[in-house]
């Protein structure tokens, strides 16, 4: 419901400004360079060194600026466009806070060459919209983990609960935006499903890709086994999808409830969820099934 009572519509000039206002009036100051980066012991740093995805995640953070940079000329809507633009420094400084962490740390990444874009800026920022959506859901699940193993101190967890928080405004944000966009060019719901679909699905690949050539450098033998088990023991796929689940509604919790929020990747979850439990009802009686 809109703040006079009526419903938001999707597309409407109401919508527009309401989501846009909200992405810009919840927009935090900070340099990365000043933030309270904890001390960390030979042990905090070997783990910390030992993560095999830091050139990827650079290169990502780096790409994501890039991307959104070059598509904000293309947003003929000013109050849309000035909202993109902000995300796009907020892209840039989340770049920039990887890297100071590489460098204070003394982390073996490095900033790669940056590949050139589609001609079609548009479809890439919106790759890059459901790719961040994916990421996001499953990184909740994957950053409470590596919290409560307490594989790192908790201060370097209060530095990235920033960027998670920015990285979920920017998801809230891009959500309202293709609803906005797909209502103006006259999608229907089942068109716009299978459009999420589609782009989520080749999100799933790029993110598959990015694991493996995060395990490419020594064959992914630097994340040491003593070091995976912090995350492994106990580990359980319904933990972590049940994890995944609850961590995205509790941080969603925290943007005001008129702003639309992804739905697909919850609502698979919570299948996954409820086909599990009919697994667990079902076992025991298939244990006990006489043999033919």
């Amino acid at each position: 419901m809109s703040r006079d009572g009526a419903r938001l519509m999707a597309g409407s000039a109401d919508h527009k400004a309401f989501f846009c206002k909200q992405f810009i009036d919840t927009y935090q100051e900070y340099d990365p360079e000043t933030l309270p980066w904890p001390e960390l012991t030979e042990e905090e740093l070997a783990r910390l060194r030992g993560v095999p995805f830091w050139q990827e995640v650079y290169h990502t953070e780096r790409r994501a600026g890039a991307i959104v940079d070059a598509f904000t000329p293309q947003v003929a809507d000013p109050v849309v466009r000035e909202a993109v633009a902000l995300q796009g420094l907020e892209e840039r400084r989340h770049a920039d806070l990887i890297r100071v962490m590489i460098e204070r740390y003394g982390i073996d990444a490095h900033a790669q060459p940056m590949e050139s874009f589609p001609a079609d800026l548009e479809t890439a920022f919106i790759d890059f919209g459901f790719g961040e959506c994916l990421d996001a859901f499953l990184g909740f699940g994957a950053f409470k983990t590596a919290r409560e193993s307490k594989f790192l101190p908790e201060g370097m967890f209060q530095i990235f609960d920033v960027l998670m928080f920015e990285e979920t405004r920017h998801i809230v944000f891009f959500i309202n935006y293709m609803a906005w966009r797909e209502k103006q060019r006259g999608l229907g719901a089942a068109r716009r499903a299978l459009k999420s679909t589609r782009f989520y699905s080749r999100a799933g690949k790029r993110l598959l890709g990015m694991v493996k050539r995060g395990q490419e450098p020594n064959d992914g033998k630097d994340f040491a086994v003593t070091q995976a088990n912090m995350f492994l023991d106990g580990f359980s796929f319904r933990g972590f999808v049940e994890d995944c689940y609850r961590e995205n509604a509790r941080r969603m919790s925290a943007f005001d409830p008129e702003l639309m929020q992804p739905r697909l990747l919850p609502a698979m979850a919570d299948l996954a969820l409820k086909g599990l439990q009919v697994w667990d009802r079902a076992r025991p009686h298939l244990r006990r099934a006489p043999r033919p």
